[in-house]
């Protein structure tokens, strides 16, 4: 008897706990880019499932991985880091793995963007975008057939009319490319070497921009330069006219993808909005809002042709095959960065 009611009373606690959480999970916190995701298919998903988002944006990996530093994974229940911070952030405990179970749409995503060497198996990450980073040319004050390289960024009329994404890893692979290395090298020699390529680049350089690099373009702060395919599409939507050019050299390439911090208080909220954001539907929404590329292949299929078709949004494979995608450099980041605060510093 006594038996008998340890193990009900057991079972009614385990119940309410289970209860709490889901009351609890009423509530998600997303730290994500900014203009990344549709303010309508956010409003849906509350209306559909009574969840209530919270939006904090932030203007690159930097500051968001400085952020979940700080405060050892807590704070929030969505990310979405680039590529190569996937693996650094699970190797510093600031990732939890994800329920798969909790995942059943992943069946709509490409298997060519699965499984990548930054998070083998997508223990800890779920694609939601894939892009490039390119050059982008105002075609009213620049004839985008005169520019076919990197290189021509550093010519001497574009001094003062220039921009380039805040970003180390970025900026640095336009010298690595010129110098016929790896983006993701570890050679100090190497990435000195792309260090000094690239100092005559900052002379002509206006601003930095990772947080809304088309606004520069559209304002007419500046007329060419580093530059997001999406960014592009947008700032054409909002009655620009730029042009995309990918460099002979190969163009930038990553993966934008979920992850659930170590220490997010609404995990279950988080896989829910995780596995509603690879609907079809949405999926096809999100491209169309901010014209990045889905790996959602039925989601894909629902685009209208001039956005399935297009070349800036779905490169084809021979150009991707010219650029490359960003690993985890290690250790060598310290190079990195050593060399970027002396490049924009002037050193």
């Amino acid at each position: 008897m006594k038996k008998h009611t340890r193990q009900s009373l057991a079972a009614l606690a385990m119940t309410l706990a289970a209860f709490g959480a889901q009351a609890e999970d009423k509530e998600l916190n997303l730290y994500v880019w900014s203009e990344y995701i549709p303010e309508d298919v956010i409003e849906a998903f509350t209306k559909e499932t009574g969840i209530e988002v919270n939006l904090t944006t932030y203007e690159s990996n930097e500051a968001m991985y400085a952020k979940l530093k700080l405060t050892n994974g807590a704070g929030y229940d969505i990310v979405l880091p680039s590529t190569y911070y996937i693996s650094m952030m699970q190797k510093d405990g600031l990732l939890q793995k994800l329920d798969k179970q909790k995942l059943g749409n992943m069946k709509n995503l490409d298997p060519a963007l699965l499984d990548k060497s930054y998070d083998k198996g997508n223990q800890y990450s779920v694609p939601y975008f894939w892009g490039s980073t390119s050059i982008g040319v105002n075609a009213e004050e620049i004839d985008p057939k005169t520019i076919t390289s990197w290189k021509d960024l550093f010519k001497p009329e574009f001094k003062g009319r220039l921009l380039l994404t805040d970003d180390v890893r970025e900026v640095f692979q336009i010298g690595l490319a010129l110098n016929g290395h790896s983006a993701n090298t570890t050679d100090e020699a190497q990435i000195k070497q792309a260090y000094e390529t690239l100092k005559p680049l900052i002379a002509n350089t206006q601003v930095f921009n990772s947080d809304a690099p088309r606004l520069p373009y559209l304002s007419g702060d500046v007329d060419i330069g580093m530059i997001w395919n999406g960014e592009v599409y947008m700032a054409n939507n909002e009655g620009g006219n730029l042009a995309y050019i990918y460099p002979k050299e190969g163009a930038i390439f990553w993966v934008d993808s979920f992850a659930v911090p170590s220490h997010a208080e609404h995990p279950d909220a988080a896989h829910r909005f995780i596995n509603y954001m690879m609907r079809p539907e949405v999926a096809k929404a999100c491209v169309e809002y901010v014209g990045y590329a889905t790996p959602n292949l039925p989601g894909k299929a629902l685009l209208p042709d001039e956005l399935k078709n297009s070349p800036v949004i779905f490169p084809d494979a021979a150009t991707v095959a010219k650029g490359e995608f960003q690993t985890d450099v290690g250790d060598a980041i310290g190079l990195y960065e050593s060399y970027w605060t002396k490049l924009k510093t002037g050193q």
